[in-house]
């Protein structure tokens, strides 16, 4: 298959309400405007992938079961609109906590990209035009070590971080308050970016 622009998504605080270690189904809920945003993203026919830290695997908080419960009923959430997440990845370690193989250090941690990379091993992606979306300074850092330009949602943990950016003398490509606000600036990079190369 031909490769296709792809949009990473962090899921605590971008996705979903912010619960710390977020491990129970009836706490699973998504913030205001994601699912017709993903619906949106989707229609448009861009690969949407979710990649977040679940660190609390590594410090006994929950399970792989949990985690697999918690994926499933956000797809149950999203299907009425007509919205889908197309792969989940996460990284259950943790450099200090927990006992192994959950404690160690690894390459699957955001900032770094090892989430990037696994998902390049199942999908094939369009990586100059795709993006990244999360609520957390480490989000850009990821997105960033493959080039991707990136949105902070003001979700979650996002205001804190602009506020850590902003003292630090940075911003971020994009600060939006919420997933849904992104939408056009995500097609404009993805989607639109290609009708605007000439052919040659």
């Amino acid at each position: 298959m031909a490769p296709r622009p792809t949009v990473f998504l962090d899921r605590d605080g971008t996705l979903l309400r912010e619960v710390p270690y977020l491990s129970s189904v009836a706490q699973t809920e998504l913030l205001p405007g994601v699912a017709q945003a993903l619906a949106t993203l989707h229609q448009h026919g861009l690969q949407l992938i979710v990649v977040s830290n679940q660190s609390g695997i590594a410090r006994g908080l929950l399970d792989v079961g949990d985690l697999m419960a918690i994926q499933a009923r956000m797809d149950e959430l999203l299907e009425p609109v007509g919205a889908r997440i197309d792969a989940y990845y996460h990284c259950p370690h943790h450099p200090a906590v927990g006992v192994a193989p959950e404690r160690r250090r690894c390459r699957c941690r955001k900032p770094l990209a090892g989430l990037l990379d696994r998902a390049a091993e199942g999908f094939e992606i369009e990586w100059e035009r795709s993006v990244g979306v999360g609520d957390d300074v480490r989000d850009l850092q990821c997105f960033a070590a493959k080039n991707l330009p990136s949105v902070l949602v003001g979700t979650g943990k996002g205001r804190a971080m602009r506020q850590k950016l902003a003292e630090a003398g940075k911003e971020p490509d994009l600060f939006c308050a919420h997933l849904a606000e992104a939408v056009p600036w995500i097609l404009r990079h993805t989607v639109e970016r290609e009708s605007k190369v000439p052919s040659s």
